[in-house]
């Protein structure tokens, strides 16, 4: 009964200790049991009350992230910031140590194509129209002359999510690297020069974690 009484307290529990499980041992090595065993006392009927299965946790931890480290907020009231700098701020942050420590420990989205759809249904919902806000800016600054913002916006949700991820289009590093610098020139093409050294530079950096961390 105890467990119900408080059921957020409950919640952020299962969410701290399955976030630093997740880290530690890997998305894929870690079981519902490993989670039970670390919470003192809860259940599998505890955390089957809140969650249905560890790709919902997982995809909780995912929101509550975004959330609480909203890349977009950071950036929204600075003006000495152009809205393509803007837009490079926000992927800046993302590739900061927490943010890209959960993303490497992605659940493998073919085997878990629920989890899939919500991925793409809560970019669409929630990325895209923060996209949409900052190329405004940048076509009313001229830092971004496309002809296409809305579409580019669209693509930034889907593409990077999905064409970059390992775990729907599998390659070497040396792969995810070229669809990488392909999207940049694509996109500095069509007037939005987003890929710049430092972001390519975190690219690089990030992919050979995620290579690193596949081959534990």
């Amino acid at each position: 009964m105890a467990r119900n009484k408080y059921p957020e307290e409950t919640v952020e529990r299962i969410l701290q200790v399955s976030g630093r499980l997740f880290l530690e041992k890997g998305y894929e090595q870690t079981t519902i049991q490993d989670i039970v065993d670390q919470l003192g006392g809860l259940t599998k009927g505890a955390i089957y009350h809140h969650f249905k299965s560890k790709e919902d946790i997982m995809d909780a931890l995912g929101n509550r992230m975004f959330a609480d480290h909203n890349p977009f907020e950071a950036v929204r009231n600075r003006r000495d910031l152009t809205g393509l700098e803007k837009m490079r701020e926000v992927v800046r942050i993302t590739q900061s140590p927490d943010w890209s420590q959960l993303s490497r420990q992605s659940v493998p989205l073919l085997r878990n194509p629920r989890i899939l759809a919500e991925n793409i249904q809560n970019n669409q919902k929630l990325a895209t129209p923060l996209f949409m806000e900052l190329m405004e800016e940048g076509l009313a600054d001229g830092s971004i002359t496309t002809r296409y913002p809305r579409e580019l916006a669209e693509l930034l949700t889907l593409l990077p999510n999905l064409w970059l991820a390992p775990s729907v289009y599998p390659g070497t590093r040396e792969d995810i690297l070229r669809r990488f610098r392909c999207l940049g020139e694509m996109l500095a093409h069509m007037g939005l020069p987003l890929v710049d050294d430092e972001i390519l530079a975190l690219a690089e950096d990030f992919f050979l974690k995620l290579e690193q961390m596949q081959a534990e």
